[in-house]
């Protein structure tokens, strides 16, 4: 996926796009990282201004995977930081998808792995823990369930069923 381009998928499957199959979150995320390109099978967790879970997933091996968080579009506080990211690469994520608020920006600039927030905010999140693992989450316009493959660049973020060649 390194060498083709969100768009170039796009162009070539018209058909998954009207079947809804293939399907571009909305344009509302920052990017952040040094990896501004990424792909890979999709984890999704759903917590609300709460971090707990999200650092336990960093905690394991990526395997190049790409963790996608509902957040519930919280701007209230950050529910990843520069730690948690820095663990991430060191595990092997491709990639950090977050429906809210990431804190630590330059230390996440830094990181060689792909990350997408709404914002930054200074706040820390909770930590109690609460959240639902592998569960469908819907933001951005879209349902993402845990195991469709995700694929980011600088023109946007698409989500797939399947792994897509071009």
């Amino acid at each position: 996926m390194a060498l083709v381009t969100t768009a170039e998928v796009c162009d070539a499957n018209s058909q998954l796009i009207i079947s809804g199959e293939l399907r571009a979150l909305q344009p509302i995320f920052q990017i952040y990282g040094r990896r501004p390109v990424f792909s890979g099978p999709i984890v999704t967790l759903k917590v609300f201004e709460d971090n707990v879970l999200v650092r336990q997933f960093l905690e394991e091996k990526g395997n190049g995977r790409v963790l996608v968080v509902d957040g519930g579009g919280s701007l209230r506080c950050a529910i990843l930081g520069g730690n948690p990211v820095v663990q991430a690469q060191n595990n092997g994520w491709a990639g950090i998808v977050v429906n809210g608020c990431i804190r630590d920006v330059d230390e996440i600039n830094g990181c060689d792995i792909g990350v997408r927030a709404l914002a930054s905010h200074p706040m820390k999140a909770n930590k109690k823990g609460m959240g639902e693992k592998n569960v469908p989450v819907t933001f951005a316009g879209t349902r993402i369930c845990d195991g469709e493959w995700l694929y980011a660049d600088t023109d946007g973020i698409l989500i797939s069923p399947t792994e897509l060649s071009v």
